[in-house]
């Protein structure tokens, strides 16, 4: 008998949760956006060509804890003319991945300057960002910390909280991981949010 709640809670967390989160992903221009886009979309490798405005996707995924979250993505050009719309759709956001390539050593620094302008932004102040080292499977890939002393990642704000992840976008190896290590995120500082909420 007794009053049931810990069977509702047991048949409560069972059932999928259904949460949306508004995503942007940006970098530069061939470093594989819309390869990410795709893949997370169709779990296929599909043929692209470069962004000249945006992309927008809302995915379903099943994170490591059965639990389906949906997000709603926003794929920016990462061209330079570009570059200077990229503020007014990180406005209000839940995250940002961030896609850098990991053979274009040379365009490195220009990477660098973007990442760290984007998350300067009063509005994008402690918004998590998701940095995908894209191109990992090729040969010629800079390790992940090589491309984190590349970015300065260490350099960007005490108040946003990053994660720098492998991946191939191709094949989509480290996407999942890296999205459920986003989520977290976004979920921790939705928590630390609504506590500054109540104490006021």
């Amino acid at each position: 008998m007794g009053n049931g709640l810990s069977d509702q809670t047991s048949i409560l967390s069972s059932l999928p949760s259904f949460q949306s989160f508004h995503i942007v992903i940006l970098g530069l221009d061939c470093a594989g956006k819309t390869t990410v886009l795709y893949r997370l979309q169709f779990n296929e490798f599909v043929n692209t060509v470069p962004t000249k405005g945006f992309n927008t996707e809302k995915i379903k995924v099943t994170l490591g804890n059965s639990k389906t979250v949906t997000f709603h993505f926003w794929d920016v050009g990462g061209q330079e003319k570009l570059r200077p719309l990229w503020k007014s759709y990180t406005r209000c956001t839940d995250g940002i991945v961030f896609v850098v390539d990991s053979v274009d050593v040379e365009r490195m620094e220009e990477a660098k300057t973007e990442l760290h302008k984007i998350t300067r932004i009063s509005e994008n102040q402690g918004v998590p960002v998701l940095i995908v080292a894209n191109k990992q499977d090729l040969r010629n890939s800079l390790s992940l910390l090589e491309i984190e002393k590349l970015l300065a990642v260490s350099e960007l704000s005490s108040s946003t909280p990053w994660h720098l992840q492998p991946a191939c976008a191709i094949i989509g190896d480290g996407l999942k991981e890296g999205l459920e290590k986003l989520h977290d995120m976004i979920i921790k500082r939705r928590k630390m949010l609504r506590q500054q909420k109540k104490k006021r």
